[in-house]
């Protein structure tokens, strides 16, 4: 447990202490977003490095706290060879999105490369580190999956999770915000799992995240950008897989009837639903689904009148509405619980289409 706290602790006062010195070189090198575009929100120029600062809180905490052997003393239930030769090929891939990210944010970078280099990293941490999806523990009637068709589907998995976190990162605050959730109810269940590094990670992730914050909020002082949004989505996508295949003897009888799958949906729920709806909305126009518009759901908000805050506040209760309701699905029922949150968690984003926009949008 105290690993946990200090992994917490570490990576938030990094992130806080050094922020604002990034913020000043960034103003100093014009590494800024300019407004200007018509999908911009922001009315002032902003650094877009902030990434570099999750980046750092997240790896150095979680290096500096990685457990040992001692820990199986305290209860914790893992291997650590296995834990240390994911956390090897986790941090090589890190390092390859955040340079990408860095370069993207500043110079920018091609979609067919980004894509690329996308596939570098799932090769790495599908294949060579063998952080894949096996089972869907008889959601759609599926147990065990062919090893090839795993490969195909945890690829696809970690290209469509780390692609919806750099989508919603469009007003202050949100991915941060939605990216703390995540990783703090990830935390939540690798400690009541008793695994230790998985647990750690999610921490070390978390508490950077919330040092983030406190710039990132509105007004944002700096955004995250590319090598922010990619960092927040690559780590959970290994949390995603790797609860999806925990052990079921290493879950607390309570919570054994919870469809694994559907719990990191209903996690994951406000960044997968406003991807598929954008992509379905885009590719229906004929249109690349990476194509950028105003269609997401916090353009919506705006149109409505409400304010950055008040965005995030309403999605944030929106997240914890679906994560709070799998707990209430009947157990060993994973198509039923799929059913019923996949129709609430896109039914109730509609609502937004009911109320009429105001003429004239907040700035």
């Amino acid at each position: 447990m105290i690993e946990l706290v200090l992994g917490f602790l570490t990576a938030f006062i990094l992130v806080v202490v050094a922020t604002p010195a990034l913020i000043k070189v960034a103003k100093l090198k014009h590494l800024v977003d300019e407004p200007g575009e018509a999908r911009k929100l922001h009315m002032r120029s902003v650094p877009t490095i902030g990434g570099i600062m999750i980046f750092a809180g997240t790896i150095i905490a979680y290096s500096l706290w990685f457990p040992d052997k001692g820990q199986h003393q305290l209860g914790f239930n893992y291997n650590t060879l296995t834990a240390l030769s994911e956390f090897k090929y986790l941090v090589a891939s890190l390092f390859i999105l955040f340079f990408m990210g860095v370069k993207d944010d500043i110079i920018g970078v091609s979609p067919s490369k980004k894509l690329f280099i996308h596939f570098i990293v799932g090769f790495i941490l599908v294949l060579m580190a063998g952080i894949r999806i096996t089972t869907f523990h008889g959601l759609f009637g599926l147990d065990e999956i062919p090893d090839w068709a795993a490969m195909i589907l945890s690829i696809f998995t970690y290209i469509v999770i780390v692609n919806a976190f750099n989508l919603i990162d469009g007003i202050d605050g949100l991915a941060s915000t939605m990216g703390l959730l995540a990783s703090s109810a990830f935390a939540v269940w690798f400690f009541q799992t008793n695994d230790l590094p998985l647990a750690l990670l999610a921490t070390a992730l978390a508490g950077s995240l919330a040092g983030f914050l406190v710039f990132n909020f509105n007004p944002a002082k700096i955004f995250m950008g590319d090598s922010g949004s990619l960092i927040i989505g690559a780590v959970l996508f290994v949390l995603s897989v790797k609860l999806i295949e925990l052990d079921w003897r290493r879950i607390p009888v309570e919570l054994r009837g919870l469809s694994k799958p559907v719990l990191v949906m209903a996690i994951l729920a406000y960044p997968l639903v406003d991807t598929l709806r954008v992509f379905f909305i885009r590719v229906v126009a004929g249109r690349s689904p990476f194509s950028a518009d105003r269609n997401h759901i916090h353009h919506r908000l705006i149109s409505l009148g409400l304010g950055h805050k008040k965005i995030v506040l309403v999605l944030t209760l929106y997240s914890l509405t679906i994560i709070g309701l799998i707990f209430v699905m009947p157990a060993n029922r994973p198509n039923v619980s799929f059913g019923v949150l996949g129709a609430l968690a896109f039914g109730l984003v509609q609502l937004f289409w009911l109320f009429k926009p105001k003429s004239k949008n907040p700035s």
